[in-house]
């Protein structure tokens, strides 16, 4: 049996409004991760982690294999039994790993400030003084 998915469904950047493409590259990093740390995991166990049809798990690896960013090992030479395959991240891959990496954590940044900001604004506006806050966020002294 294998371990839960790293990526619920539903979650993500796609969900958030994103863009079609923004959504492929999210499941293409996590191909990258999946395929650096699992090399021999099965098509069907990758579509499983990633909550897509084995189809587009199919194509979204022959793409990763154009672009040259995995290759693909054949283990198994005899034509009766089930093929082992063993997907390997090339130089190329690992670039285009980190690069998605930097890529998502500045989206991750940006959300993060902005919630920031609403919070901050929402602790020093009326929701603040709703709640019995100071405008510096914090309760007023009661003895003051």
């Amino acid at each position: 049996m294998t371990e839960q998915p790293h990526k619920p469904e539903g979650s993500g950047l796609a969900s958030f409004g994103q863009s079609h493409g923004q959504s492929q590259k999210e499941e293409t990093l996590f191909i990258l991760k999946e395929l650096e740390a699992k090399p021999n995991i099965t098509q069907r166990d990758l579509s499983s982690r990633l909550n897509i049809s084995l189809g587009k798990t199919n194509y979204l690896l022959r793409e990763l294999i154009l672009k040259g960013f995995i290759k693909v090992k054949n283990f198994t030479e005899n034509p009766g039994k089930l093929r082992k395959i063993h997907y390997l991240l090339t130089e190329k891959g690992l670039e285009e790993k980190f690069r998605l990496l930097q890529h998502f954590l500045q989206i991750k940044e940006v959300e993060y400030n902005k919630l920031k900001q609403e919070m901050e604004y929402s602790l020093n506006g009326k929701a603040g003084r709703l709640w019995g806050l100071s405008p510096k966020g914090t309760v007023p002294n009661a003895n003051a």
